[in-house]
């Protein structure tokens, strides 16, 4: 004879662990997917916040007599720094162009030797 309420405390006794083992699962993803975004986090996204601040830094302190490299490659001096526009010297004072303050990839720390007007 088959008893019933055994039948029903078993079967709910097993639909109880089937339940937590389901519920541990939806925490280890959501556990993962937390730690994924954090990876991606320190790993990507604020180290390139800090590398556009620094740009940043660096492109609001220029000032005249700072010696610039340009992302075309080229090394200049500062003439004069307006809003968004740079006035740059190449060679001697003669040779002036203006340029975009973004165009700017670096501030240099010493003069470069074929800045140099040549001797002749």
């Amino acid at each position: 004879m088959l008893n019933w309420g055994t039948a029903l405390a078993e079967g709910g006794a097993q639909t109880a662990t089937e339940g937590a083992a389901q519920s541990s699962g939806i925490i280890e993803m959501v556990v993962m997917m937390v730690v994924m975004i954090a990876v991606f986090y320190f790993f990507l996204i604020r180290p390139q916040k800090k590398k556009e601040k620094a740009v940043k830094k660096m492109l609001n302190a220029l000032k005249p007599g700072d010696r610039i490299c340009t992302i075309g490659g080229i090394y200049a001096t500062v003439a004069s720094v307006k809003e968004d526009r740079v006035t740059i010297k190449l060679g001697s004072d003669q040779n002036t162009v203006v340029i975009a303050r973004w165009a700017v990839r670096s501030v240099e720390d010493a003069p470069l030797e074929n800045d140099v007007e040549p001797e002749i």
